[in-house]
């Protein structure tokens, strides 16, 4: 059985950070591409970033580029999303989500659609 588990979120003021990961189990990890996305209220989910199943490429978001890095750890069945000079607009519930073989570039285009598997999501708050 296939999870994806998040963990790292919480209330944060801006400008502050918070690092996220996603642990993954019940799947060959390295032949996945890992990626996050996020919903705010009222909004719809959005592409935040992903990495390349194989490491070789990563996508980001206009809104995140610069601030957010994300990143595999292949001993750990891990995908970390390092999220630094948090704004309030970053307020939504982050989700991990995994695609096989896909590259990042083609799961930033795609939006989410056709995505193997995903998780329950962990809420980010920031604070003015």
């Amino acid at each position: 059985q296939v999870q994806l588990v998040e963990s790292g979120g919480g209330l944060v003021q801006a400008g502050d950070s918070l690092r996220l990961t996603c642990a993954a189990s019940g799947l060959s990890f390295s032949r996945y591409a890992m990626s996050w996305f996020r919903q705010a209220p009222g909004k719809e989910r959005e592409f935040v970033s992903a990495i390349s199943w194989g490491s070789v490429g990563t996508a980001y978001a206009e809104s995140v580029k610069g601030r957010f890095t994300i990143s595999r750890d292949k001993a750990k069945n891990t995908v970390n999303l390092q999220m630094n000079s948090l704004k309030p607009e970053d307020t939504a519930v982050y989700y991990c989500a995994a695609d096989a073989l896909a590259s990042a570039q083609r799961i930033k285009d795609n939006g989410g659609s056709g995505m193997d598997y995903w998780g329950k999501g962990t809420l980010v708050t920031v604070s003015s």
